[in-house]
């Protein structure tokens, strides 16, 4: 942490692996009061748990691990309530929780589909709410939501996927431009494909009888996901610690942030950046002509 930079209290939900648990790590060992949370901390990801609160020990870190499960209203507004009151302040929310569901898209029932979305997208948008109230009230703050590559294109079998986080991209979006009155930042971070615990726990659809319906198509999914995970596998695989990196710059930036940030692996380019900025300049004409330029 540079000497002009203050330490600075952050939530982060889903630290029980990939993005979230190094983002937890590195935060703290910048010097900044870290919130780490995640679901089922007594059982299924107790072990996580042990291993954040050994490393903080071990480092020094101010960083401890809070249960909340992002799917349930009482969980987050709980835990948010007593994040506040004993930290006295929040300046930082990552929103980084996710699953990813890869599957024929046709086979994904209602439930799953609200499952998927519970996460994705209901998710952060009651962290959010919860939050709030602390940032209006100190008149500053900043919302980092991470969103995914698939948030902006469209890849055949992630379309339950996809359609979550497109949604968060508008939601984080929008409030982007209704805080930026209030001294509050909301901002994107858009990862590529990178090794984390999204690929192997990636849910198919229950429904296999329309998955086999779709003969030879609907073996697709797997092989995509076999795909990926040999480039993980590679002797140089995507560095995940890019997309911390890029969000420890976000969150320690003293000067205007983007909107959006993608974060690729070395040597891929799928044109989301381009994409971005095409879009950015319709997106900001519509809004200068509906005479909100001051929240550009």
């Amino acid at each position: 942490m540079s000497k002009t930079t203050k330490p600075k209290t952050i939530v982060i939900t889903g630290t029980s692996s990939g993005f979230g648990s190094l983002a937890a790590k590195a935060l703290a060992g910048r010097g900044h009061n870290v919130v780490a949370t995640m679901r089922e901390t007594r059982t299924r990801n107790h072990v996580k748990k042990i291993d954040l609160e050994a490393y903080a020990r071990q480092g020094g870190y101010q960083l401890e691990v809070v249960d909340l499960d992002v799917t349930n209203d009482t969980s987050v507004s709980t835990a948010m309530a007593a994040i506040s009151k004993s930290h006295g302040r929040i300046d930082v929310l990552l929103n980084n929780a996710g699953v990813m569901n890869i599957g024929v898209t046709e086979a994904y029932s209602s439930e799953e589909l609200q499952s998927q979305f519970e996460v994705n997208t209901f998710g952060p948008a009651r962290m959010i709410r919860a939050v709030l109230p602390t940032m209006r009230a100190q008149g500053a703050g900043l919302i980092v939501t991470v969103t995914s590559l698939a948030g902006r294109v469209v890849f055949p079998f992630f379309g339950a996927y996809s359609a979550s986080k497109f949604a968060l991209e508008a939601l984080a979006e929008a409030y982007h431009y209704e805080l930026s009155g209030l001294g509050i930042d909301s901002v994107i971070v858009e990862p590529g494909p990178f090794g984390t615990s999204l690929l192997p726990r990636s849910p198919a659809p229950l429904d296999q009888r329309t998955t086999d319906a779709y003969g030879p198509i609907g073996k697709i999914p797997d092989a995509m996901k076999a795909g990926f995970q040999s480039l993980y596998d590679s002797p140089e695989p995507p560095r995940p610690e890019d997309v911390t990196d890029a969000i420890l710059e976000l969150i320690e930036r003293t000067d205007k942030r983007p909107l959006r940030t993608v974060v690729m692996p070395k040597g891929m380019d799928f044109g989301v950046e381009r994409l971005n900025a095409s879009v950015a300049e319709i997106q900001n004409a519509m809004l200068k002509t509906m005479q909100f330029e001051s929240m550009i």
